[in-house]
């Protein structure tokens, strides 16, 4: 997959199959549109994912871990096109005839229903279709993927994050929600209670189940382990001025000081509190252990 970022001067010479969108968390509506693109690929149109690049917003997915899951899929293109103030104003027929039709050479797209574009949001699959004739591109309007009853988006996606729900948060998505980053050195309390841990902190752009608990899965060079993991502060051994994620690994006792891993989130068992003492806490991280076994097993 070719990812074309940083600039407003991108230029694809062969035909392509688009679809559009901010594609945060990459979630299971999302993957109907990137299924349409890919079809395309067997009548010759390279596939495209369009979407622009707001900057340091709060995401469920960072630019890297979009990338690296449509890298997965397989697609041809990905253009993370900066949100410019020239690119802001843009009037929705403008920018079908100047980015779809000329820079992005589109013959397909792949939209939902809700899909808006231009200056205030005026462009929407509407207008899409009324321009497909002139400027020689197919419209294929998507319906939304539904949970219960609901439609799936990031929005809803975020509301049950937000709740620790993880669960629901992996069906809505697809796949398990995680967080990646480099091992940090700690305050070594771990060890020293015998349940030594990794310990990482995220980037403040990701967005983060409530402080607490989890049952979770650590990805460390292609193998999987399995743990418990605490997100917040460790208020018991002085307290943290940032939330980290730190992680107990049940079957794995070594240093990955350095090493980068993807922490993955699959139940949700307590919040976060306070112990007072030492022993109490490792009391508790005991039945945490405990619970987290019980719920893989």
């Amino acid at each position: 997959m070719k990812i074309i970022k940083n600039t407003t001067k991108f230029q694809i010479a062969e035909p392509t199959a688009i679809s559009l969108g901010k594609f945060d968390g990459l979630h299971q509506g999302h993957h109907l549109l990137v299924e349409r693109i890919l079809k395309k690929k067997k009548e010759g149109l390279a596939s495209l994912i369009f979407t622009f690049d707001f900057g340091e917003r709060p995401a469920l997915t960072l630019p890297e871990e979009r990338r690296e899951l449509l890298r997965r899929e397989h697609l041809d293109y990905l253009v993370e096109c900066p949100f410019t103030p020239e690119l802001s104003h843009m009037e929705p027929e403008e920018f079908v005839q100047e980015v779809l039709k000329k820079r992005l050479h589109a013959k397909y797209l792949a939209v939902g229903t809700d899909f808006r574009f231009g200056y205030q949001r005026r462009g929407d699959y509407h207008l899409l279709q009324q321009m497909s004739e002139s400027c020689g591109f197919q419209v294929e309007v998507v319906e939304k993927a539904c949970w219960q009853g609901r439609e799936i988006s990031s929005t809803f996606i975020r509301e049950e994050l937000e709740q620790g729900h993880m669960e629901l948060v992996n069906q809505l998505l697809g796949y398990a929600y995680s967080v990646t980053g480099e091992v940090l050195h700690g305050r070594q309390i771990g060890r020293t209670l015998g349940m030594p841990t990794t310990n990482l902190l995220p980037r403040e752009q990701k967005l983060l189940p409530p402080n607490g608990v989890y049952a979770t899965r650590t990805i460390i060079a292609g193998e999987t382990f399995e743990g418990i993991t605490n997100i917040g502060y460790k208020p018991t051994v002085g307290g943290e001025t940032k939330r980290g994620v730190e992680t107990y690994l049940f079957d794995l006792d070594r240093n990955l000081y350095g090493e980068i891993i993807q922490v993955q989130f699959y139940g949700y068992e307590r919040p976060e509190r306070r112990f007072p003492t030492l022993e109490a806490l490792k009391a508790q991280i005991e039945s945490d252990v405990a619970w987290g076994r019980e719920f893989f097993s």
